[in-house]
């Protein structure tokens, strides 16, 4: 028998064993009980969790920055724009029509065109410095010609934006044709400006668009962007919109048909959708309440749940969420069940299974001693 056990080591391996790795190491760091040393929540999958797991997997622009509703945003003048001043008179002799004149299709003088200062000012003659960015036209129209009004004879000022560099959105990426797109004050939204910067270059379902705005920013699945008008936000001056192509994937272990790096292919890919991607589960071998996805989550999510993070020092905490399928309800629960990019699945092995394989090797360690004993037998009795 021990002949036996002792000639196994010369049987085909792929590559060095445990022992032998562990019994040929220079240097050692290791943990006790060789544990990883991560803490984690479990988290079970049920109806209050669904709810929860929803808004937070599901990115969305117009909760981070409203928009959905109103009007296009208000167009203001901006340094660098680069404006027209035109000052009609109601008559010949007044501060810029002379007298001899004569009479004329209309008593206008038009200044030459102007940039808007650093400090924000443009100059109008004899209406001395005004202030022009972050004002709307109509307002520095007015601003003007009541500044005129005691010296021109019943002044108004027409204000032409000759050309807007402070009206501007950038978008980048993922598109046919990056571009700065200049704004108008109709309003552009989110969708409109990816269409004129020649529109997707990749599939739809790889792609996320981000907003960046002010120091914040928000992201958004390019599908659920198209589908639901109220996440197609307007853009505002000075945004830059991202667009990003993402290949999707998730990884999927243990008792299942297909293990490895699996590709969503949809941008709503639901966990009985991966769980089905990946073969389901080995009826003969997975343990069906040991459906297990491992994530990170945000402590606000945890908190939401009733969980107690003092223990979490991260902002982002490891949580294994389980599936328990031998409740019929379960199978409802995977559907509304969101993946995420780079999710880990793993189906655990049933407790039998690991039986079956313990009286297995055990029958084929007593069928090898019976064999060695018949042999020896079958010797003496020759």
């Amino acid at each position: 028998m021990v002949s036996l056990l002792a000639s196994c080591a010369g049987l085909p391996r792929s590559g060095p064993d445990q022992r032998a790795v562990d019994s040929g190491a220079s240097v050692k760091v290791a943990s006790p009980d060789q544990k990883v040393g991560i803490d984690y929540a479990l988290v079970d999958i049920n109806a209050s969790v669904l709810q929860h797991v929803s808004k937070a997997t599901s990115g969305s622009l117009r909760g981070g920055f409203g928009g959905g509703r109103g009007g296009a945003p208000d167009i203001l003048l901006g340094v660098g724009d680069v404006v027209q001043v035109a000052v009609f008179e109601a008559q010949a002799g007044g501060l810029f029509i002379p007298a001899d004149a004569g009479a004329r299709p209309g008593n206008y003088i038009t200044l030459p065109n102007q940039t808007v200062d650093r400090q924000g000012n443009i100059t109008v003659p004899y209406a001395g410095t005004i202030r022009a960015a972050g004002r709307r036209v109509d307002d520095v129209q007015v601003d003007i010609a009541s500044r005129l009004a005691n010296r021109a004879i019943e002044p108004q000022v027409v204000l032409t934006v000759s050309e807007s560099r402070s009206m501007e959105a950038s978008v980048l990426g993922d598109v046919n044709s990056p571009k700065k797109i200049t704004l108008s004050p109709a309003g552009e939204r989110v969708l409109d400006v990816i269409s004129e910067a020649g529109g997707l270059s990749g599939p739809a379902a790889e792609t996320t668009i981000t907003v960046q705005r002010g120091g914040r920013q928000a992201t958004v699945d390019y599908n659920l962007l198209a589908r639901n008008s109220n996440e197609n936000i307007y853009v505002q001056p000075g945004d830059t919109v991202i667009v990003r192509r993402e290949r999707r994937t998730y990884l999927a272990f243990g008792v299942t048909g297909q293990s490895g790096s699996i590709d969503f292919q949809d941008s709503d890919l639901m966990l009985g959708d991966a769980l089905a991607k990946a073969g389901g589960l080995l009826d003969d071998k997975a343990e069906p309440t040991g459906v297990f996805l491992y994530r990170l989550v945000s402590r606000d999510f945890l908190t939401g749940l009733g969980v107690d993070t003092k223990r979490f020092h991260s902002d982002q905490v490891p949580v294994i969420f389980r599936a328990n399928l031998r409740d019929p309800a379960g199978f409802f629960a995977i559907q509304k069940f969101p993946m995420q990019n780079k999710d880990v699945l793993y189906v655990s092995t049933s407790d039998g299974v690991e039986l079956t394989k313990f009286l297995t090797i055990l029958n084929s360690a007593t069928s090898s001693v019976n064999n060695v004993v018949n042999t020896r037998d079958n010797l003496r009795n020759n």
